[in-house]
């Protein structure tokens, strides 16, 4: 059961000053990459701003216990949770697969929330990239996540981290299977991935986050021709001051990489 899970805390919580008072003078820029509306609801926002210091698991049950209007917190918090602080591999996929399902279901309750799709989306491709991202292309999964990518942006064009993630769909598409089979059997092409890259980085162009995003897909698609361009975006992604926990642990996982 995921309520027995021990998640890991994020170490830096008292750095985090954000609470439900002042967090809805920080929501536009925060939620930029996400388009998440500003909730009315108190205690909905008193669960984001757990999310924002890194009390992600407080944020999680805080989440659940608000039914269907705290599945989105819930699903954020699971996946940034497993991205950055789970160390086990089985249960890190276990959470991807979690978030996964709920998503499915808030998408048959929300159809037209954009989030839904795109947290289906989100914890769908990282599940395949946890397991085989050739395997998943096969059963399937390559399809139903891109659709969850286009449906967020078809509902919500503004959201740039939809954006990106497709870019990086199609990029890693490409990158395993080759240009020619990727186009033919997934509809992936080079210049369809940057041309969504460009569209979620011209709407968060200094969120740490977008920028590795962006320069892992670059290294996908041409390595040759884009290793520079990526290492300056890398090297941005490193020297920006984090607005929240979310973004610290971006920084200090892409500064830990440049390191290596």
């Amino acid at each position: 059961m995921l309520g027995a899970l021990d998640w890991q805390p994020y170490p830096y919580v008292h750095l985090r000053a954000l609470d439900a008072v002042n967090l809805p003078v920080h929501w536009a820029a925060l939620h930029a990459g996400d388009a998440e509306p500003l909730p009315s609801d108190p205690d909905l926002l008193s669960a984001w701003a757990l999310f924002h210091r890194g009390e992600f698991e407080a944020a999680f049950h805080a989440g659940r216990l608000l039914g269907h209007a705290g599945v989105t917190v819930a699903n954020k918090a699971c996946l940034i949770h497993a991205d950055f602080l789970e160390p086990s591999e089985t249960t890190r996929l276990k959470l991807y697969c979690d978030t996964a399902e709920r998503a499915l279901r808030q998408i048959n309750q929300e159809p037209h929330n954009p989030n839904a799709h795109y947290f289906y989306g989100y914890a769908l491709g990282r599940y395949s990239q946890g397991t085989s991202v050739a395997q998943a292309l096969a059963q399937g999964h390559g399809e139903k996540i891109k659709k969850a990518f286009e449906t967020a942006i078809g509902l919500q064009a503004l959201h740039a981290d939809a954006h990106l993630a497709l870019g990086t769909f199609h990029a890693e598409v490409i990158d395993k299977v080759g240009a020619m089979i990727g186009n033919i059997t997934y509809g992936a092409h080079p210049d369809v991935a940057i041309r969504h890259f460009r569209a979620g980085m011209a709407l968060i162009p200094h969120a740490p986050l977008a920028l590795s995003e962006y320069a892992r897909g670059l290294l996908m698609l041409d390595p040759e021709a884009h290793e520079a361009e990526a290492m300056e975006l890398y090297a941005r992604a490193a020297a920006v001051s984090p607005r929240d926990a979310m973004e610290h642990l971006g920084v200090l996982q892409i500064q830990a990489e440049l390191a290596d």
